[in-house]
């Protein structure tokens, strides 16, 4: 009899350990807790995708930036800086204020040949005139050309333009017309039988400077001559 006692404690022992087993414990959930509260209390913030700005490689040194007149291309200078009154290039598109550019400095490079075409024709010998200083003004010597002289000279012009479109203009079956090569830098054909082009980013830009600002002056100074002529010979 006195071991029955003892079985029921013990019985009651190991009763009460098994359920203990099965027992959450307080500090467990305690650190459990704190953690899910930890992790819902971090802010997720959002992914911000910066746009890939893509790498122009330089043409001449020069890179277009659209934040400057003209995309940064050579030619503004003091006193009147940046001159564009009637905004013609006001926003415009790349494309459109290389193929501005492309204009003014073949129609300055033009002008400077017509200007000292104006001085020569008209008062120094020529093959044409057989070496004799034939006093006709200028606007009138080119109808006075012979055939075997003129035809040379408009085929050599020809056979140049067409050269010079083939290096700077996208060909009319690959794109749209009147569109300039994305690699191509406005004026530069690719001849210099001198070696004169600067290799410096900053001085080649000085000198495409100078050549615009001279062929500016020389689209007056030829417009200037032809309107003499006409006015009074």
């Amino acid at each position: 009899n006195e071991q029955y006692p003892k079985m029921k404690l013990a019985i009651l022992s190991l009763t009460l350990g098994a359920a203990s087993a099965f027992a959450p414990s307080a500090s467990r959930a305690s650190i459990t807790s704190l953690g899910m509260s930890e992790a819902g209390s971090e802010v997720v913030e959002p992914v911000v995708e910066v746009p890939v700005v893509p790498v122009v490689a330089p043409i001449n040194g020069w890179v277009p930036d659209k934040s400057l007149p003209c995309y940064g291309l050579p030619g503004a200078v003091a006193p009147l800086g940046f001159f564009d009154p009637l905004g013609f290039t006001k926003d415009m598109e790349l494309l459109g204020v290389k193929r501005f550019r492309e204009a003014e400095i073949m129609h300055g490079r033009v002008a400077m040949m017509a200007t000292l075409g104006y001085i020569i024709g008209e008062s120094t010998p020529t093959i044409t005139y057989g070496m004799d200083v034939h006093h006709t003004i200028a606007n009138n010597q080119l109808p006075e050309i012979a055939g075997t002289v003129a035809l040379p000279f408009f085929l050599a012009i020809n056979i140049a333009e067409a050269l010079r479109t083939t290096t700077g203009w996208v060909e009319p079956g690959v794109g749209s017309f009147f569109t300039l090569r994305e690699s191509y830098y406005p004026g530069d054909i690719k001849f210099d039988p001198f070696g004169l082009k600067p290799t410096d980013a900053k001085e080649f830009a000085n000198m495409q400077t100078k050549e615009l600002n001279n062929g500016r002056l020389a689209m007056f100074a030829a417009a200037g001559m032809c309107a003499q002529e006409l006015v009074n010979g």
